[in-house]
């Protein structure tokens, strides 16, 4: 091997170790196994291993409260989870002598703790990690008061001292999360434009509908990703003036949402595009860009990985001036076909987009937007009201915390008929697999049952090949480490870890002994009610959340389209301000509920509701597209002519305004509405409007897309009606608790 052999390949594995730091799975594997090494150190070197295990089981429970934020909110969470899990722990040892007592205070926790995950994202995981240590305490102290008395504290002890590093990481590395997410979105949308650039194949006997719906369910992952990003950096601006890598990742984040609106806008219907430029090869220039821009989104996502200025070769600037060349060809070939005004707007917005990405990379100007924060209550009032409001049988929260109670209180009395020694994993198994949806909890409860089996095997194969209790040790702390890792993004390796890692540490305290079968036993049990409970108890059928998340999507889309319109009408231009943007955020994120909403539709169990399913999925499609239109609108304001709007457009655009309400309307109120009635208010609205020769080019194409969206208003008045008239309730699965 020569030298240049070794030099490529030292590159390659630099960067390799630069993308695997980056990773948020690692750097929470990593502060783990920090916390952990230095936890097996101390009671190695002070001679107490049989302290080991409380302390562990106190730092995991701990770390299972951490969320993405900077170091003055993690110290904020950290007391609040303190204050937490000493009132459960001390709530385990008032009550262990009395199993009914106890009960009641576990399924009074349960409920409680649950109902307060309406407060924030913050909140869910320590209500969570709260559960898991009341959990583990009762399992330490199943033995008595003296075992409760000696463990708790260790328990308690292990969860500060993961606090404390958790707070250190979070002060003086603030930067790996916030590139991990941005990284992550770049790469996602690289994903959106390759599947939107397959939409623009113009070839016959293409599924367009099913690549519309790849498309509409990757879009709720872009969505994800956004917010997501978003919170991340805001939660690390402060009033003082931010650093140098904040800006430039806040432009990074307003460059993917500038992205976004203008790769998810549509110009005119594809069938009709690929029908209309058959012959051309314009329509594989514009495919032929967007791919392109999707390899630019790769290429940037692995640069902010890696820290580095990602490298260009030029391809998309020559496609651009490829596409131009062939517009302009077509332009000179009389007669011009209809719809090249949506032919010529779209290689605009292509031309836009590739300009986004080279801002992607320029230092950040201006100030820092900090108004769509989502802030956590400021008042325990505040708090109360948010509670207050989920405490209803509708509320997807209220109707989890009730599964859970149920759940727990069926597990709990199981393992005092059983007098199972290691019954609380029964609980364990249920609080990990119930989720608020069942098909989550269908795919949770699977991994679980198979992580557990292969984990146990694991764990007997690490037993035999290292048997010294130091290596053993050594192993727990390393598996440890990678359950913390990997338990959101990989849920079957966090499951095998912590199995092999329970083996272990039962077999360095003597109590091996059958540990596999009962383990397994009861991973199945928890596992089975968690189950049932999802099925049978109040279940949260997306079938029946579809009503109101369709209508929540139209009315998002109406705003949405009134606050583009309001800058078309005004004199101050382009302006991403507050209600603008917030307008948009909330569009897509109702767009992306209902895409969600309908994947998890598809997995639940079917009585009767394959022709409400096959409704929902043609809404989805009909919806996204019209968001697409308002999106291709909202992507032009940096075109439009200021403060010239023609009457006809406004008239349209108050039409589909209207129409967007009564749909919502509709789906809100089933009952009160009758077919003939609801068309015969909604179709006169629907006629089509010709283009006046005498608008200008901006002016043309909001009328365009507005036609088009309004176009599109008859077929989800269909769907609209076809679910009215199949009563959703009607449909779903019956349970005896529903």
């Amino acid at each position: 091997m020569n030298y240049f052999s070794l030099t490529g390949l030292d590159e390659r594995l630099r960067r390799a170790r630069q993308r695997t730091q980056n990773h948020e799975g690692y750097t929470r594997g990593a502060r783990a196994l920090v916390a952990l090494t230095c936890v097996l150190i101390f009671d190695w070197l002070s001679q107490r291993q049989g302290e080991l295990m409380p302390v562990l089981l106190g730092v995991i429970a701990s770390a299972l409260t951490e969320t993405d934020d900077n170091w003055q909110g993690r110290l904020r969470a950290q007391v609040i989870t303190m204050v937490a899990f000493t009132l459960v722990a001390l709530a385990v040892w008032l009550t262990l002598p009395w199993p009914a007592l106890l009960l009641a205070v576990l399924l009074l926790s349960a409920f409680t703790l649950t109902m307060l995950g309406a407060l924030g994202e913050r909140y869910r995981a320590i209500a969570f990690g709260a559960m898991v240590l009341f959990i583990y305490s009762a399992l330490a102290a199943q033995t008595g008061h003296s075992q409760a008395s000696s463990s708790t504290p260790l328990m308690l002890a292990g969860a500060v001292w993961y606090g404390l590093v958790s707070v250190l990481w979070s002060a003086v590395m603030p930067q790996a999360p916030v590139r991990h997410r941005l990284s992550k979105l770049y790469a996602l949308l690289g994903q959106y434009l390759h599947l939107k650039a397959q939409l623009l194949e113009p070839v016959h006997e293409v599924d367009l509908a099913q690549r519309r719906m790849a498309l509409v369910l990757h879009n709720a992952r872009v969505v994800e990703a956004l917010n997501n990003t978003k919170e991340s950096l805001f939660s690390r601006l402060s009033q003082s003036q931010p650093p140098s890598w904040l800006l430039m990742s806040m432009q990074q984040y307003l460059a993917a949402q500038d992205i976004h609106e203008r790769a998810s806008s549509s110009h005119e219907d594809y069938q009709v595009l690929s029908t209309a430029f058959f012959h051309s090869d314009a329509l594989y220039r514009c495919q032929r860009v967007l791919t392109l821009l999707g390899e630019q989104a790769f290429r940037l996502a692995i640069a902010i990985r890696a820290q580095a200025v990602p490298v260009h070769q030029g391809a998309t600037a020559r496609a651009i001036a490829d596409l131009h060349a062939a517009m302009d060809h077509l332009a000179g070939l009389p007669p011009v076909h209809r719809s090249w005004p949506a032919l010529n707007a779209l290689s605009h917005n292509l031309t836009a987009l590739a300009r986004v990405f080279a801002g992607a990379l320029k230092p950040f100007e201006g100030s820092v937007d900090q108004s769509l924060l989502d802030r956590q209550p400021g008042t325990l009032l505040e708090a109360w009201t948010r509670v207050r409001t989920q405490l209803q049988a509708g509320s997807p929260l209220f109707r989890h915390a009730t599964r859970l109670v149920v759940s727990l209180a069926l597990g709990f009395c199981i393992m005092q008929a059983t007098h199972d020694p290691h019954g609380y994993w029964i609980l364990l198994t249920i609080l990990f697999v119930s989720q608020q949806q069942y098909a989550a909890t269908l795919t949770r409860l699977t991994q679980r049952i198979s992580g557990t089996a292969l984990g146990l095997s694991l764990g007997w194969a690490l037993i035999q090949l290292f048997p010294t209790p130091m290596m053993q040790s050594v192993l727990i702390v390393v598996l440890g480490a990678v359950f913390l890792g990997s338990r959101h993004t990989r849920y079957l390796l966090a499951t095998v870890a912590v199995s092999a890692l329970l083996l272990l540490s039962f077999h360095q305290m003597g109590m091996g002994q059958g540990v596999i079968p009962t383990r397994l036993l009861d991973t199945v049990v928890g596992s089975v009610i968690a189950g049932l409970a999802a099925w049978l108890v109040l279940p949260n059928w997306q079938l029946r959340q579809w009503p109101g998340l369709a209508a929540r999507a139209l009315r998002t889309q109406a705003i949405y389209l009134h606050e583009i319109l309001t800058q078309y009408q005004t004199q101050a231009g382009k302006q991403d301000n507050l209600s603008y943007r917030l307008a948009r955020r909330n569009a897509h994120n109702a767009d992306a509920a209902l895409s969600s909403a309908y994947s998890a539709m598809l997995k639940e169990p079917s009585r009767g509701g394959s022709a409400q399913k096959e409704a929902s999925g043609r809404f989805l499609i009909f919806s996204h597209t019209l968001l697409n239109y308002i999106s291709a609108i909202g992507a032009h304001r940096d075109e439009l002519v200021l403060g010239q709007i023609d009457a006809v457009s406004l008239a349209c655009a108050e039409t589909l305004q209207r129409q967007l309400d009564l749909l919502a309307f509709a789906l809100d109120h089933p009952q009160d509405v009758s077919s003939d009635a609801f068309s015969k208010d909604l179709l006169p609205h629907v006629a089509k409007v010709h283009s006046p020769s005498v608008l200008g080019d901006m002016q043309l194409l909001l009328h365009t897309q507005l036609q088009l969206a309004l176009q599109l208003v008859p077929n989800l008045m269909e769907q609209v009606m076809l679910m009215v008239k199949l009563r959703l309730p009607a449909l779903v699965p019956k349970s005896p608790l529903v």
